[in-house]
């Protein structure tokens, strides 16, 4: 059933005429990134910003972890402004999305939604390379803050100071979670 609106149910707040959504646009324009950004390391991961919320307008920002060691594990966190998406580029890496474990290789991609809790961990022998993609942008506000420079790529990276790592965590509006949960059939 239709219902019709007589010009009593208009809002002429906007010029006498129907209620019109304003939209404002920013100037497209296209944006490369041929490498020539600095590495950081983010969590002491060898880490570079492919795209950032500025050459995006705002849509998403994409990063790239250079070299994950075997073994390594982000901590299980929980994002509430951002969807985060996982490409694994090179190596094994096991991902853990609300309890529920899964095995990615080249070629997988992984989505974490936001308000699910989730990390993973690099299995096997050989480093992972992967690239995440946040969207909407401002989760690489976070990676740039909580980054050293990386004078070194060939180091093991240090623990990462967890008092710290919550603070700006928070300011982002991530909960971190601790820990991976125990993966079933598994001994650490």
């Amino acid at each position: 059933m239709l219902q019709s609106f007589g010009e009593a149910d208009v809002d002429q707040s906007y010029g006498g005429g129907p209620l019109q959504t304003q939209m404002t646009t920013r100037e497209q324009r296209p944006y490369v990134n041929t490498r020539e950004d600095p590495a950081v390391r983010f969590l002491g991961i060898p880490t570079v910003m492919r795209s950032t919320g500025e050459t995006t307008n705002g849509a998403f920002g994409l990063i790239e972890h250079l070299m994950i060691p075997p073994g390594w594990a982000s901590p299980y966190h929980t994002h509430h402004l951002e969807d985060e998406a996982f490409y694994v580029l090179e190596g094994e890496v096991a991902f853990v999305c609300d309890g529920k474990w899964f095995k990615a290789g080249p070629g997988a991609y992984v989505f974490g939604p936001r308000e699910i809790p989730h990390g993973f961990k690099i299995e096997g022998t050989v480093p992972a390379r992967m690239l995440i993609l946040c969207a909407p942008a401002g989760f690489e506000h976070f990676v740039l803050e909580m980054s050293e420079p990386a004078t070194d790529l060939t180091l093991p990276p240090p623990a990462p100071d967890m008092g710290r790592l919550m603070a700006v965590a928070a300011k982002y509006k991530i909960d971190i979670l601790g820990p991976l949960p125990e993966r079933p059939g598994v001994s650490t």
